[in-house]
C-alpha cells in the first residue's frame, strides 16, 4: 500500500468514482477541487445501462436508483415535421437485454449520491478552494501547488480536471478542445410551467438542419431539462441578452412549432461553445495519468463523457491495486485496457453528430430517414451491444 494518499484532480463524477474505487480496495485519496464548494452543473444527465457495472460494484445502485428514472423510451424526431424517425424502447425488453436500466438523473443529485459515499469513508479526504495551479513528479512521489500557496503530496497524481486540463496541457500539449462551430443551451423548467406539446415521460431528440433539442424528465417528473444546440458563427462570442435571443430564434424559425415553443423557454444566461478532443494513445508520464474529459472527452452525441469517466474511475483503481506501487506500469495497463472503448466513444460521436443528427436536407436526409425505418428493436439494441454491455475490467498485474 502507498503510504501517502493518490492525489485526485477534480471532484466531478470521474474523480469521485476513482476515490471510491480506490477506497474500496484501501487506497487513501485526497481529492482537490478547486471550487469553493464540491458541486456539479445544475441540468440533467442520461446514463446508459454500463455504468451500473461500476455502480453496481461500489454498492451504490440503490442509492443511484432512488434519485434517477428511467424512461420507457428514447425517442429521435425530425425537426422539421415532427415525425418519429428512431424508438429505442428501454423499458422490460431493454432491461432484458443489458440487465441494467436506462436513467435520467438531476447532475446535482448523482454527484450527492458519490459525495456522501466519499463523505462516509475515512479514506476519502475531500479539499476544497484548491485550485491547483503547479506539479511536479518527484520519482517517488508528486507535488501540487495551489493558487493560495499551499502544497500536497502524494504517491501518484489521478488529473480528473475536465476537458481543460492543466495536465493535459502539461503532459500532451495538444492545445484547446477542438470547436465544432456549434453552441448549447441549457434549462429546466417546473413541469408544471410546461405548454409544449411534447412527449413528457421519454427522452427525445429533435434532429435538424445543424441544430438539435434534446428534453427529458427530472426529479420523478417534477422538472423538465431542456438541452438546446445549433450551429452559429458566434459560437466563440459572448452575447447579450438580446443578440443570444435573436441569434436562437433565427436560428429555429423553420423547425416545428413544438420546437419554437421549447426555444421561447431557454434561459440565456448558460451559452456554452460546444468541442470536443482528438483521440490520443498516451494519457500519463511517470506518477500522473489523466482521467476522463481530459484524456478523451467525446461530443455528446452518445451521452457518454461523463459515462466513460465513470467507466475510468473503476478500471483504473482496480489497475493501481495489486501493482504494488508500479503506478507508471498501471497506468500504461489502464491506457491500453480504456484507448480503443473511449476513442471510438470519441470517433463515433463525431459520426452521429455530423452524418445523422445534423443533417441539411437534400438527399442525405432522404437516405438517413428511409434507412432508420427499417430498423427494429433488435437491429437498435445489436447497434447499441458494444456500448451498453460496458467494459471489462481487466485484473492487476499478477492476478
Amino acid at each position: 500500500m502507498a503510504e501517502e494518499p493518490i492525489l485526485i484532480i477534480g471532484g466531478g463524477l470521474g474523480g469521485l468514482t476513482t476515490a471510491l474505487a480506490l477506497a474500496r480496495r484501501g487506497y487513501a485519496s485526497r481529492v482537490l477541487e478547486g471550487a469553493a464548494e464540491f458541486g456539479a452543473i445544475g441540468y440533467g444527465i442520461q446514463f446508459g445501462p454500463n455504468v451500473f457495472h461500476v455502480f453496481d460494484r461500489l454498492g451504490l445502485t440503490e442509492r443511484v436508483m432512488a434519485v434517477a428514472d428511467a424512461p420507457p423510451a428514447v425517442l429521435m424526431l425530425d425537426a422539421l415535421t415532427g415525425r418519429e424517425l428512431v424508438r429505442i424502447p428501454t423499458g422490460a425488453s431493454f432491461r432484458a437485454r443489458f440487465k441494467y436500466p436506462y436513467i435520467i438523473v438531476h447532475r446535482i443529485d448523482l454527484h450527492n449520491v458519490l459525495l456522501d459515499a466519499c463523505r462516509a469513508s475515512d479514506a476519502i479526504e475531500l479539499v476544497s478552494y484548491a485550485m491547483v495551479t503547479g506539479f511536479e513528479d518527484r520519482g517517488d512521489g508528486v507535488a501540487v501547488t495551489t493558487a493560495d500557496g499551499r502544497t500536497f503530496s502524494g504517491a501518484a497524481l489521478v488529473a480528473a480536471d475536465g476537458v481543460r486540463s492543466l495536465f493535459r496541457d502539461k503532459l500532451i500539449d495538444d492545445g484547446e478542445p477542438r470547436p465544432i462551430g456549434y453552441v448549447a443551451l441549457r434549462t429546466i423548467v417546473p413541469m408544471a410551467e410546461l405548454k409544449a406539446d411534447v412527449p413528457r415521460d421519454c427522452v427525445v431528440l429533435w434532429g435538424g438542419p445543424g441544430l438539435h433539442i434534446v428534453h427529458y424528465p427530472l426529479r420523478h417528473g417534477g422538472e423538465f431539462n431542456i438541452v438546446n444546440v445549433f450551429r452559429t458563427a458566434a459560437h466563440a462570442e459572448r452575447l447579450d441578452a438580446a443578440a443570444a435571443r435573436a441569434e436562437l430564434d433565427r436560428a429555429y424559425r423553420d423547425t416545428h412549432p413544438a420546437m419554437r415553443e421549447l426555444v421561447g423557454m431557454m434561459d440565456l444566461r448558460w451559452r456554452r461553445s460546444i468541442g470536443d478532443r482528438d483521440p490520443v494513445r498516451h494519457w500519463h508520464k511517470g506518477r500522473i495519468v489523466l482521467l476522463g474529459d481530459a484524456a478523451h472527452a467525446p461530443l455528446q452525441s452518445l451521452a457518454q463523457g461523463a459515462g466513460m469517466a465513470i467507466e475510468d474511475g473503476l478500471c483504473l483503481g482496480e489497475l493501481i491495486h495489486g501493482s504494488d506501487g508500479d503506478f507508471a506500469g498501471a497506468f500504461a495497463r489502464f491506457e491500453a485496457a480504456r484507448l480503443i472503448r473511449t476513442a471510438r466513444v470519441q470517433l463515433e460521436s463525431r459520426m452521429l453528430w455530423d452524418q445523422f443528427y445534423h443533417l441539411d436536407e437534400g438527399i442525405a436526409r432522404d437516405v438517413r430517414n428511409a434507412t432508420v425505418a427499417g430498423w427494429d428493436e433488435a437491429h437498435l439494441f445489436g447497434c447499441l451491444a458494444w456500448l451498453y454491455d460496458g467494459a471489462p475490467v481487466p485484473p492487476p498485474s499478477g492476478h
